[in-house]
C-alpha cells in the first residue's frame, strides 16, 4: 500500500474516532447528569479522553508517514508507537480519576442516587455505537498496519463492556441495588487501566524489538531458500518501525562462488523478501559459506 492511500485511510480512521467519541462524550455526560448516574459520567469521561487519544494517534500515524531522511535514515515509523505510550498516559490518568471518585461513594459515604431509565436507553446507544466503531478502527487500522491506530480502536472496544454494564446497573438500580451505579464506575475505572496496561505493553514491546511471530521467521527463511544458490539462512533479524520493519540476515552460499556472485545471491535475496512480504521495506544480506565453521546460534558475531 503506497504512502497516500495509506495516509487517506489514516485520517478515515481518525475522523470517525473524534466524531463518535465527540457524539458519546456529549450525550453520555449530559444524560448521566439529568438521570443522575454517576458510571454514565464517568463513561463521558472516558469517551473524551478518547478523542484526546484518538488525536494522538493520528499525529503519530502523520509522523511515521514521513519518508528517511538524513537524521533518520530508517524512517519515522516509530513515532505511532511512542504516540501509543503517550495514549497510555492519558488512559491511566482518566483511569484514577474515576477509581478515586467510585471508592469514595463505594466506602467513604459519597452520594448515591438511582439512576433514571434515560441512562439506560443511553448506554444501549453507546453500545451499538461502540460496536461499529471500534470494528471499523481496528481493521483499518490492520489494513495499513498502524499500531496507533490499533490501539486506539482497542481503547474503543472496552467502552462496549462499560456501557453493557451500566446498562445493568441502571435496570437493577430501579429494584433497590443502588451501589450498582459507583461500582459499575469503578469497574469502568478497572476497564480503563486494563486497557493502558495493554496498549503499553505493545507498544513497548515494538519499540524494543520483541521476537516476531513464528509464522514470519518461517516466511523469511521459506522465501529466502526459495533463491537459486541459497543454501539456507541464520541470524535472522526483525527490526519494528511502526507500520513497516527492516531485516538483517545471513545468507549461505557455496565457499567457492566469486564476491560477485556470493553478491548476486545477497541482492536477488533482499529483493524477492521486500517483494513477497509487505511490512519488510528494507533487507540487508549478508552472504557467508554454508560449509563454515561457525556457531549459528550465536546471537551476534564474536569480535
Amino acid at each position: 500500500m503506497d504512502y497516500s492511500e495509506r495516509d487517506k485511510k489514516g485520517k478515515k480512521a481518525a475522523r470517525i474516532g473524534i466524531a463518535g467519541n465527540v457524539f458519546l462524550t456529549i450525550f453520555n455526560i449530559t444524560v448521566g447528569i439529568f438521570s443522575g448516574s454517576f458510571a454514565l459520567v464517568a463513561e463521558g469521561a472516558h469517551t473524551l479522553s478518547d478523542i484526546a487519544t484518538s488525536v494522538i494517534a493520528y499525529i503519530g500515524f502523520k509522523i511515521g508517514q514521513k519518508p528517511p531522511d538524513k537524521e533518520h535514515p530508517l524512517g519515522h515509523g516509530r513515532a505511532e508507537a511512542i504516540a501509543g505510550l503517550v495514549i497510555v498516559i492519558f488512559l491511566a490518568f482518566i483511569a484514577y480519576e474515576i477509581l478515586t471518585v467510585a471508592i469514595e461513594r463505594l466506602f467513604f459515604g459519597g452520594e448515591i442516587g438511582i439512576p433514571s431509565y434515560l441512562a439506560g436507553i443511553m448506554a444501549f446507544f453507546g453500545i451499538i455505537i461502540n460496536i461499529i466503531m471500534s470494528r471499523y478502527i481496528i481493521n483499518l487500522g490492520k489494513k495499513i498496519n498502524s499500531p496507533a491506530i490499533v490501539a486506539d480502536g482497542k481503547h474503543q472496544q472496552m467502552d462496549i463492556l462499560s456501557c453493557i454494564a451500566i446498562l445493568i446497573s441502571v435496570i437493577l438500580s430501579q429494584f433497590g441495588y443502588t451501589f450498582l451505579d459507583p461500582l459499575v464506575g469503578f469497574l469502568i475505572g478497572l476497564f480503563v487501566l486494563k486497557a493502558a496496561y495493554d496498549v503499553g505493553k505493545d507498544n513497548i514491546n515494538n519499540i524494543m524489538g520483541k521476537l516476531p511471530s513464528k509464522e514470519l521467521i518461517c516466511e523469511i527463511k521459506r522465501i529466502a531458500n526459495s533463491v537459486e544458490g541459497v543454501y539456507g539462512v541464520h541470524s535472522i533479524r526483525v527490526n519494528y518501525f511502526g507500520s513497516y520493519a527492516t531485516l538483517a540476515l545471513h545468507v549461505e552460499v557455496d565457499p567457492d562462488l566469486s564476491l560477485k556472485e556470493a553478491h548476486k545471491i545477497s541482492h536477488q535475496v533482499q529483493n524477492k523478501l521486500t517483494d513477497k512480504i509487505n511490512i519488510i521495506q528494507l533487507v540487508i544480506a549478508h552472504a557467508c559459506p554454508y560449509d563454515a565453521d561457525y556457531d549459528h546460534e550465536e546471537p551476534l558475531d564474536k569480535m
